[in-house]
């Protein structure tokens, strides 16, 4: 059973509110303010691009068309539709922006009804009471309950933020997974390249080689070589072809991973070959301040940072009590048509406050916690920022060096190629051996197929170069504080 409550004095309500407007501004807890972090004022490994600025073309976003191959384009836009892994980031991001409107729902008081139907009967032995003994009635009650926290300490605000910025740190987690599945897809696909241009090496390679076999087994005939030249001939050419099958399970390897990579199963996927043979595109670095502001992992770990301060406050905010306004009213009528008459409402308003007086020093571990916490995004914050520039010195390192290493094999490629010809020539003439032959078809081959793996190094250092500047990436992209609370289509 309800009963009205008398209606409180109106001077300790408009303390009461007053007392809040007052107060509710404060916010418990630490400022947040990014670490500094020191950066070079330039790359130890910048070269000839020391004072270039990123392409636009990188700054778009879609980085790979740098390339200009229409079929690696074609693969990179696959994976923004079809990956699984990054579908999972996503659902992951979205997780985190409904919990930003999870806790931003505490700012609004808390409303429930129950209302509830009752058929009473009393016991005609009962005590004697205001209704008769052994009598039957309806109970009928149509209450709503309000209830409300008074964010004085600023512990909703801390929350809200915290989640915010958790959100804003899974967003940016989301790009970096992007980025790395693009990139992930680039080196595969031009390994794979790489390894087309290897196999038709090996294929005119072999053709070469049963020619040599042909003249050798020729010359025997006639007379003029030996059996052993015959042989050497013959091994020489099968060892080729066995480069080349090997070739082929590591090309299907890759095939195969690209295929998951855009969402196929590699059953149904399959590339034409495609042989590498252009070099990379030059990619200028820009200034190593800039990569701050352009590698997703690092903005990630500065949101966790500003998360983790707000934690703090969060931890502070328990030191204080908390207010809690609570309203209720409704009616209640024996019968339907009174239920809604004025003279059945019922209705009672409070406030109560919880302090904590004694908890053994809870508060104070959560509180050290929180700090620590922290003090571990930090740490963590500035590691990243020394991996981002050791990528990035290690990837112009790699440009630097291979684009040097290129230059001098393709001489030895020359090289080798001449004194193969001299070699066959001298042979011919009957003025060496084969085995002297033999060995210049061996040196030729290795150089040739150094030079090709060197051009497939190089354009995977191509794109791990971009990767580590973060493909074309800024914060600026990161989306707002009001962004990740709102309401997204379709949910």
């Amino acid at each position: 059973m309800r009963s009205a409550l008398a209606a409180p004095n109106r001077l300790p309500v408009a303390s009461l509110l007053a007392f809040i407007l007052l107060t509710g501004a404060c916010t418990v807890g630490p400022k947040y303010q990014r670490p500094p972090v020191a950066a070079p004022p330039e790359y130890k490994e910048t070269g000839q691009w020391k004072t270039a600025q990123p392409s636009d073309q990188i700054a778009k976003g879609k980085w790979w068309e740098i390339y200009q191959d229409p079929q690696l384009n074609a693969l990179e836009e696959q994976i923004s539709v079809s990956n699984q892994t990054l579908k999972a980031s996503q659902a992951q991001y979205a997780q985190a922006r409904a919990l930003v409107r999870f806790n931003r729902a505490s700012y609004f008081p808390t409303v429930t009804a129950n209302p509830n139907i009752n058929r009473v009967h009393l016991s005609e032995h009962r005590a004697i009471g205001s209704v008769s003994n052994g009598t039957s009635y309806n109970d009928l009650v149509l209450p709503m309950d309000v209830s409300y926290e008074v964010d004085l300490w600023g512990r909703i605000r801390r929350t809200v933020e915290q989640s915010r910025e958790n959100a804003q740190a899974s967003a940016a987690d989301l790009e970096n997974v992007s980025l790395s599945l693009h990139a992930e897809l680039a080196v595969d696909y031009f390994l794979m390249r790489s390894l087309d241009a290897e196999q038709q090496l090996l294929n005119s390679t072999v053709t070469a080689f049963q020619k040599a076999l042909e003249l050798t087994q020729n010359r025997y005939k006639g007379g003029v070589a030996s059996q052993v030249d015959v042989a050497q001939a013959q091994t020489q050419l099968e060892t080729t072809r066995a480069l080349a099958i090997d070739d082929e399970l590591s090309r299907a390897q890759f095939e195969h991973a690209i295929a998951v990579l855009v969402g196929k199963p590699p059953a149904t996927f399959s590339l034409p070959a495609n042989p590498l043979n252009a070099p990379p595109p030059i990619i200028p670095p820009g200034l190593p301040s800039d990569l701050l502001e352009r590698r997703p992992d690092i903005a990630s770990f500065e949101r966790q940072m500003a998360s983790a301060n707000a934690g703090i406050g969060i931890a502070k905010a328990a030191y204080y009590p908390i207010l809690n306004l609570g309203a209720s009213g409704g009616f209640e009528s024996a019968t339907w048509g009174l239920l809604l008459n004025g003279s059945s409402g019922f209705w009672s308003v409070g406030a109560s406050a919880v302090q904590t007086v004694f908890d053994a020093g809870r508060r104070r571990a959560v509180t050290q916690q929180a700090q620590s916490t922290y003090d571990q995004t930090i740490a963590n914050y500035r590691q990243t920022v020394l991996t981002a520039f050791q990528e990035v010195e290690d990837n112009l390192a790699a440009q630097r060096i291979l684009d040097s290493e290129a230059q001098t094999q393709q001489v030895a490629v020359t090289s080798a190629e001449q004194s193969l010809t001299l070699s066959n020539n001298r042979y011919r003439g009957g003025v060496t051996t084969y085995l002297e032959v033999l060995t210049a078809q061996s040196i030729a081959l290795s150089n040739e197929r150094t030079a090709v793996q060197i051009l497939g190094r190089r354009m995977t250092a191509s794109v791990q170069l971009i990767k580590a500047l973060g493909g074309g990436w800024d914060v600026k992209d990161l989306p707002s504080m009001q962004a990740v609370g709102a309401v997204s289509a379709g949910h």
